[in-house]
């Protein structure tokens, strides 16, 4: 079959991708604007922001030929970059018409699980809201509702599950509920199933693993899973957790996507649990538990490392921006006097105050590039090339710096290796 697959580099989207080209369905991905890297398998990619997507007539021209539709798209809270409702709800459902008009029956949509028992957050409401639109259209629809999700792949709170298993101290989260963690081959596995003709419609299913865990005990199985010893638990007071998750909001201000936003506590408390009896007797799919599925695949290195620097990624873009942003007004202020000197020295004094006041500019410029996600990347190549030019400027005009005592080239060295070391974590999927 020809099947139309958005939020195609997500979690679930991704594997949903591989697993259908893998039994030879032709997958044409719809991914956000920009998005690096393009899912395996697809045949076609089709870049498109869904939040604005509120037309048919933009759906139509994509459903032409295509057999069926996997909805996998959402997003945890508004932000910068990301519209709850636009996405759930205003283009979730110009989707849906558009495959009833254009006459693609087979609509497989992703929810999560519990929006139909209780809404805490605009997430949940507007997840339940694009349920009720699909259900309204005469459709061979699916609603899956999966709990959390885990599999060798990462983003969001399976991503943080991980970083939070190579803490030398176990924080523990209060006033989270149980959870009945889903692995994702189960998940790709089921959108399959559902891809024959003869499969069932019109059912919602709830997604959820044998057993239910609390997030502690999530957390222990995947240190044990990395090799590593028991970690004593430490309860994170309230005020310390409104805190981090007040962090996260304001990260998401700047393009960030932190899972740990208020968003993500209304949902935690709430718990991720469901019964997945119906989803096993329809689908013959026995899910997997968290214990099974990490013997199958034991860690790797990449999976260690990847845990470990999960925590250090923030906090190296918290300090890179600080440092520019710092620079800058040090040069602006305290440190004036003392960049005139050093041009005047150099035989430039007639450029000093201007150039002086051009490189705090820049600095900053620099820093709130790095800052701010989207340019994020930028800001990085920029600060790279800023620090190779102070380096040659210093060696030909000031050669003597590379003996000052507190070696102020010397220093550039590890700035660059930590510049290098934000590019190769700073993609989030």
């Amino acid at each position: 079959m020809k099947v139309l697959v958005t939020g195609a580099t997500g979690l679930i989207g991704c594997a949903v991708c591989a697993r259908l080209a893998e039994e030879g369905h032709q997958v044409l991905a719809v991914v956000r604007p920009g998005s690096r890297p393009l899912p395996m398998g697809a045949v076609r990619v089709v870049e498109m922001d869904i939040a604005r997507a509120t037309g048919t007539q933009i759906w139509e021209q994509h459903l032409l030929g295509v057999e069926a539709v996997v909805n996998c798209v959402g997003v945890l809270q508004d932000s910068a970059r990301e519209d709850v409702e636009g996405v759930h709800v205003t283009g979730a459902a110009a989707l849906f018409r558009a495959c009833e008009k254009i006459g693609v029956r087979r609509v497989i949509h992703f929810s999560a699980i519990g929006v139909d028992r209780a809404q805490p957050s605009a997430f949940s409401v507007s997840k339940l809201e694009g349920d009720h639109l699909l259900m309204e259209r005469e459709l061979d629809w699916v609603i899956l509702r999966p709990s959390v999700v885990l599999g060798r792949n990462v983003f969001g709170a399976s991503a943080l599950i991980r970083g939070l298993s190579a803490l030398p101290l176990g924080l523990s989260m209060g006033r989270t509920a149980p959870l009945q963690v889903v692995q994702l081959d189960d998940v790709a596995a089921t959108v399959a199933f559902f891809m024959h003709p003869a499969a069932p419609s019109q059912v919602a299913l709830e997604l959820a693993g044998p057993e239910r865990l609390t997030m502690d005990e999530v957390v222990a199985r995947y240190r044990e899973w990395h090799g590593w010893r028991p970690a004593r638990r430490l309860t994170v007071p309230d005020r310390a957790a409104n805190l981090l998750y007040r962090t996260g909001d304001l990260a998401s201000l700047l393009g960030w996507r932190s899972p740990v936003r208020s968003t993500a506590r209304k949902e935690i408390e709430r718990g991720a649990i469901g019964n997945p009896r119906p989803w096993r007797s329809m689908t013959g799919i026995a899910p997997s538990s968290l214990s099974s599925a990490l013997v199958r695949e034991p860690a790797s290195v990449q999976d260690r490392w990847f845990a470990k620097l999960y925590f250090l990624k923030p906090i190296i873009f918290l300090i890179l921006p600080l440092f520019w942003i710092g620079t800058g007004i040090i040069s602006l202020t305290a440190g004036y006097q003392q960049g005139i000197e050093l041009m005047t020295r150099a035989g430039a004094a007639s450029l000093a105050s201007p150039g002086v006041v051009a490189g705090a500019i820049t600095d900053i410029l620099v820093g709130l590039a790095i800052a701010y996600r989207p340019t994020a990347r930028q800001g990085l190549y920029a600060a790279i090339a800023l620090s190779l030019f102070y380096i040659v400027a210093g060696s030909i005009l000031l050669p003597s710096l590379w003996l000052q005592p507190l070696g102020p080239l010397m220093k550039i060295w590890p700035i660059l290796a930590l510049h290098l070391v934000a590019l190769a974590i700073h993609g989030e999927r």
